[in-house]
């Protein structure tokens, strides 16, 4: 799914966010062409993946619909992991799940950094044995205590005890690597929704950032 590009100008104490670069600043009307290098439009990353590209990831995404279509910051959110190829093995009240299809706007948080060769090696193999495991059968769902995010968190710690690491409690997880994106996901979200209903956003700087 292509996403629009979302542009900034920064021009009359402001940023301005845009889908394409304007020819005159919408506040003040004065060309942009020659107002100096903080009027160039630069395009915002999206903080948004596919999410089977994104192999030994987190994903994160809503449960239904997608971020930029339609979400509305409190519907619920649905995770998995990814293996080696793409496939996202997430939990829910009907078992654990490969998906091969689905995932293809999401919030994606590596997991394996590339110098791990022999997690790397091993990765695909411990996802598949842990989620044939009892634990995950679909009568053990439940909806607040034993969810998509459970058997995520457990699968991690899985991993990082076995590397005679420490594991992460829910909260530690969610606060150090999830709450970050999200953050980013919620800020690009508010301006998708703003650029759909205007031709502009603008949003005036802080004082000891305002140039012109």
């Amino acid at each position: 799914m292509a996403e629009a590009a979302i542009l900034r100008v920064r021009h009359c104490r402001a940023d301005i966010f845009c889908r394409r670069p304007p020819p005159r600043c919408p506040a003040c009307g004065r060309p942009l062409r020659g107002a100096g290098r903080p009027a160039a439009p630069v395009r915002l990353p999206s903080p948004f993946r596919h999410g089977h590209r994104q192999p030994r990831a987190f994903l994160l995404r809503p449960a239904a619909g997608t971020f930029l279509g339609g979400y509305d910051g409190k519907s619920d959110l649905h995770v998995g992991i990814t293996n080696s190829s793409g496939v996202v093995y997430n939990y829910n009240e009907e078992g654990i799940h490969r998906a091969e299809t689905g995932w293809e706007q999401c919030i994606s948080i590596p997991l394996v950094q590339p110098d791990m060769f022999g997690l790397l090696q091993q990765w695909d193999t411990l996802l598949e044995e842990f989620s044939v495991g009892e634990a995950w059968l679909p009568h053990r769902y439940e909806e607040h205590d034993h969810n998509c995010y459970t058997y995520a968190l457990a699968f991690i710690n899985s991993v990082l005890t076995a590397q005679g690491k420490q594991q992460m409690s829910k909260s530690e997880f969610t606060e150090k690597f999830v709450i970050p994106q999200t953050k980013k996901a919620s800020k690009y979200i508010t301006l998708h929704q703003e650029l759909t209903a205007n031709d502009f956003y603008i949003v005036p700087l802080p004082d000891q950032e305002k140039q012109c």
